[in-house]
């Protein structure tokens, strides 16, 4: 009877297959290593154009910068001047209702029986001080102002008393308003403003 060893054959395919899963297993984790390194360099490459993406619009930004520096200046620069021209309108508005009230009160007042020692006027508020005959010549005037006048409304004696002046008796009074130009010439005044 013959007897054949196969013990060498098994070995060797053992060896054999061994050596094969080694070389697959080198393969496998060089194709990884190769498939990582690709990747990086893609993410590499990513990255480069995004900081190179961030660098333009910082840069760009910066140049926007400028832009809106200049866009709040010229915007505080536009109030500044909308406030002047406020202002102006304002004291066009207030010389002319000084004009206004004063050429009443001169039509209105009674010289052969009163005159007037002060004449203040502060906004809305006007203050009339002087003398005058008779408590009744105050009351005309009183009521002529309040009536007559649509600069002045709201006439409120203050102060009445009989005071001697020349040797007379006469009396002293004081009268406070508030005046404002009629609804009528201040829808006008805004309108000439724009024509100008």
């Amino acid at each position: 009877m013959l007897k054949i060893n196969l013990l060498p054959i098994r070995q060797l395919k053992k060896r054999a297959k061994a050596r094969n899963q080694i070389i697959a297993a080198f393969f496998i984790i060089c194709s990884v290593l190769v498939l990582l390194a690709l990747a990086g360099a893609l993410q590499a490459g990513r990255i480069s154009t995004l900081n190179e993406d961030i660098a333009l619009k910082t840069k760009e930004k910066k140049s926007f910068d400028k832009v809106v520096k200049e866009l709040a200046e010229l915007e505080q620069k536009r109030l500044d001047l909308n406030n002047k021209i406020n202002i102006i309108n304002k004291l066009k508005t207030d010389s002319s209702l000084t004009v206004h009230i004063l050429d009443e009160v001169a039509k209105l007042i009674d010289n052969s029986r009163m005159w007037l020692t002060s004449v203040d006027q502060k906004g809305g508020s006007l203050t009339l001080e002087g003398y005058a005959l008779d408590n009744q010549t105050i009351a005309q005037f009183m009521d002529e102002l309040k009536f007559s006048s649509p600069f002045v409304m709201d006439v409120n004696l203050s102060n009445s008393s009989l005071s001697e002046v020349s040797g007379r008796d006469l009396k002293s009074f004081a009268l406070t308003c508030s005046v404002s130009a009629p609804a009528s010439e201040q829808e006008q005044k805004p309108t000439e403003a724009k024509q100008q």
